[in-house]
């Protein structure tokens, strides 16, 4: 496929608010009709989710309470990327850090944009197998309970919209074919 022509020009860039786990950038930007217009963008580090299963064919699931929706969450573990660590070290200590988890296999599945009209964040989804669960190390902010359930249970909530939290669904849905296929060999 051809490469698209970038419509925008780019004439400034300034950071115009920051805090520890992203930043605002304000770029001033020549439109393709010509005008002139300011767009934010939020400046974020790559991040992983990851499905974690577990040797007995279980996915480690975490139910979290997010202060932003003020509701609690069904998610897979997820995190951002530190600067200077690979996607599977970032794979590793997430597990760690929400699951208590270590991992016999990663596989990488894929990458998206969680949020491309805002945020220049790219996700990268993981599949972890032989997962063993053990003592987690939540963050004081992290108001994480951990379930582990059945493959087709987990399934069958990210398909009716009970995982509301869009890139942990897209995740499971990414993975659906082989948890399937680990579901019938269990």
């Amino acid at each position: 496929m051809t490469e698209l022509p970038r419509p925008f020009q780019t004439l400034s860039r300034r950071i115009a608010w920051s805090c520890p786990w992203y930043q605002v950038r304000q770029d001033e930007i020549r439109l393709p009709n010509g005008q002139s217009g300011i767009y934010n963008t939020v400046v974020k580090e790559d991040a992983v989710w990851i499905v974690p299963v577990t040797s007995d064919g279980h996915i480690a699931m975490i139910f979290q309470y997010r202060y932003t929706v003020d509701d609690w969450c069904w998610e897979v573990p997820a995190g951002s990327v530190k600067p200077g660590q690979s996607l599977e070290e970032a794979v590793r200590d997430e597990l760690r850090e929400e699951v208590g988890g270590e991992a016999l296999k990663l596989e990488y599945i894929g990458r998206y944009y969680p949020a491309n009209g805002i945020c220049n964040e790219v996700g990268h989804i993981y599949l972890a197998t032989g997962v063993t669960i053990g003592r987690h190390h939540h963050e004081a902010a992290e108001v994480i309970q951990i379930h582990v359930m059945p493959i087709a249970e987990v399934l069958a909530m990210a398909r009716s919209l009970q995982i509301a939290d869009g890139p942990s669904a897209l995740a499971l849905l990414m993975c659906a074919g082989k948890l399937e296929a680990i579901a019938i060999q269990g």
